[in-house]
């Protein structure tokens, strides 16, 4: 399965790469690749969010027994964790292959969802705003704190 992910991650980098020319004078290749690569796990995550709630949840309450989550609350607490496996995938084989990863993207991946849950409930229940562009605003203040946590910290090379 490694090999396989290898392989997908250089073929995915190649194509990124071959878009990069362009944008060399203003971009090192690792940030073209962070933002190509998010700018694909941030379409997957929000599409995968939009169909969870609408078509999986129907916009209704989670109960769960004990409790009920929001219908809000109940898709990001769904769909985070494809998403997630999905960007970690896309960083650690395409954009920080040179790292050696010690559990430390959880680490972030955990601080992400902290923010994001609490984005969702300051603009959802808060300002009343409507659930997908809420998480739209959360996702892409997630991917500003992810790309500094990950290259200082997660995927850090010596």
């Amino acid at each position: 399965m490694r090999k396989l992910l290898v392989v997908l991650g250089r073929f995915t980098a190649k194509v990124i790469d071959f878009f990069y020319p362009p944008f060399k004078k203003y971009v090192s290749l690792q940030f073209f690749r962070y933002g190509v690569s998010g700018s694909m796990n941030v379409v997957f995550s929000i599409v995968l969010y939009f169909c969870i709630y609408n078509y999986v949840l129907r916009q209704q309450m989670l109960p769960l027994g004990l409790f009920t989550l929001s219908s809000h609350i109940a898709t990001l607490a769904i769909s985070f964790p494809f998403s997630n496996l999905f960007g970690f995938l896309l960083q650690k084989y395409v954009t920080f292959t040179t790292s050696e990863l010690r559990y430390r993207y959880f680490l972030i991946v955990f601080l992400n969802l902290g923010i994001n849950t609490v984005v969702l409930k300051v603009l959802v229940d808060g300002f009343h705003f409507w659930t997908t562009p809420s998480q739209i605003i959360a996702t892409f203040i997630c991917v500003f704190v992810s790309y500094f946590s990950q290259k200082k910290f997660t995927f850090k090379t010596h």
